[in-house]
């Protein structure tokens, strides 16, 4: 049983009170009721050079060979140009922070934990600081109570009753909807363009939905295929999270994840090497994200309490040989290879609460991820980030699978790599459409409290053009 907090006044009437007082003499408030404030500081710092968390050692994974392609030399500007604050190590194999993967044991509770940059609430705060649960979300207007159609059904049948092979209504699925954005049988509003998004760009593909709790979609994702200078296909995937206690989240995640695609479309062409252009993508990214607090919009909307616009971001690389990851945040990446008796792993580390107390041995994984502080997250991109800390990281696996690149939408209802595994289809390196799609509907059967955004990238990537069935 926690102690009652001393207190120096009535939370209610501000009275004084005596040391002691089980109530208010003032308003006979009951001051027991008044729950202890939560140390909301973590005491370990993460960066780039903690150990992965989770990966299980293998062969499946191993240390990309030293010989490969003629990359152009890291930095910022081309050969010759000053190293970027935290550059890559630009060797496959590593971390940003230069540390081997797979990872080794985490550092002991003992150790001396380095200051925490800060803490930010990917849900809106409460009293006391901390982060409300999902559960505690309050409802949502009215006129967000139509959902977005689930991704699995199909609308032909629909559109065929329909008769004109337009839109069809997501609420009746039988009306036409008018170009207000009506049903004309139902009269329902239909959703949003970002309540639910799909695209396939060569063989990637990616699907992000509102979900069932949010009246607006505040994830956002860029995939594209590029060639390398050799010829070879380079394929990405960039999946953005707004923070839902900043301002526009929505404007924060789209404006990251069009910047990063753009970067590394551009400079993978180039004969940058990736894991230099993954980084080098996500600073591009941060600065898109930074230019909207300046933005007249951020003024007219933020209040007092509002932090600047934020968001978290993930990204893949993936060419005819080698695995590029990239995060700031708690946006996550899988891997999962296509012959399910290999380990899958978890490729990214969380820039979180939880993930700081797993590190320091403080807490064990499900103690730290059960606790209401688990998602304030301690790194993110935003102009009221401490400091910008890429993390990246490059794999060679030796067998055909797919990197599975998420929102906690999604990793909330399958957070380990084997849960991760066991819901992402058997055929999701050649139909990564249709696997995103179930992935997503999985989320939704879950309960659906958060956006849900997933991207997946099969490994090696299949012909271009191949698709999805």
């Amino acid at each position: 049983m926690s102690q009652m907090p001393q207190l120096s006044a009535c939370p209610s009437c501000e009275e004084p009170l005596e040391s002691g007082d089980r109530f208010c003499g003032a308003c006979g408030y009951d001051l027991s009721a008044v729950p202890e404030r939560p140390q909301d500081n973590p005491t370990i710092a993460m960066n780039g050079s903690v150990p992965t968390q989770g990966a299980p050692a293998g062969a499946y994974l191993r240390a990309a060979p030293d010989a490969g392609p003629a990359w152009t030399a890291p930095g910022p500007d081309g050969p010759g140009a000053p190293a970027p604050a935290h550059p890559p190590t630009g060797v496959p194999g590593t971390g940003t922070g230069g540390s081997a993967l797979p990872p080794g044991t985490p550092p002991p509770p003992s150790a001396p934990p380095a200051p925490a940059a800060g803490v930010r609430f990917d849900r809106p705060p409460q009293p006391g600081g901390h982060a409300a649960p999902a559960e505690a979300e309050p409802p949502q207007p009215d006129e967000y109570l139509l959902q977005a159609p689930d991704p699995r059904v199909s609308a032909e049948p629909a559109a065929q009753a329909a008769g004109s092979g337009g839109k069809v209504c997501v609420a009746c699925r039988a009306g036409r909807v008018d170009d207000d954005g009506y049903c004309e049988n139902c009269g329902h509003a239909q959703p949003r363009e970002r309540d639910h998004m799909e695209q396939e760009s060569g063989p990637v593909a990616a699907v992000s939905d509102r979900g069932l709790r949010h009246h607006r979609n505040e994830d956002a994702f860029a995939i594209g295929s590029t060639a390398l200078p050799d010829g070879s296909p380079a394929c990405v995937a960039i999946v953005c999270d707004g923070v839902s206690s900043a301002t526009r989240p929505d404007d924060a995640s789209a404006a990251a994840s069009r910047a990063a695609s753009e970067s590394l479309l551009t400079a993978l062409p180039q004969g940058t090497h990736p894991q230099q252009a993954m980084h080098d993508a996500i600073v591009a990214a941060s600065r898109a994200v930074n230019s909207l607090a300046a933005e007249p919009a951020t003024a007219r909307e933020q209040g007092p309490h509002q932090n600047a616009p934020a968001c978290t971001i993930v990204g893949a690389v993936v060419t005819s040989g080698l695995l590029i990851v990239g995060w700031v945040g708690d946006s996550r990446a899988y891997w999962v290879p296509v012959d399910r008796s290999a380990p899958p792993a978890r490729l990214t580390e969380d820039d979180s609460w939880a993930a700081q107390m797993v590190a320091a041995g403080l807490m064990n994984e499900a103690e730290a991820y059960a606790d209401e502080r688990a998602h304030a997250i301690t790194g993110w991109l935003g102009a009221d980030a401490y400091e910008l800390e890429p993390h990246t990281a490059a794999f060679k696996p030796d067998r055909p699978g797919v990197v599975v690149v998420c929102t906690d939408g999604l990793w909330n209802y399958a957070e380990g790599a084997e849960e991760m595994a066991r819901v992402v289809p058997l055929d999701a390196a050649t139909r990564p459409l249709h696997s995103a799609r179930v992935l997503v509907g999985h989320a939704l059967d879950g309960g659906g409290h958060d956006n849900v955004t997933v991207a997946l990238v099969p490994f090696p990537a299949v012909p271009q053009g191949a698709g999805s069935a």
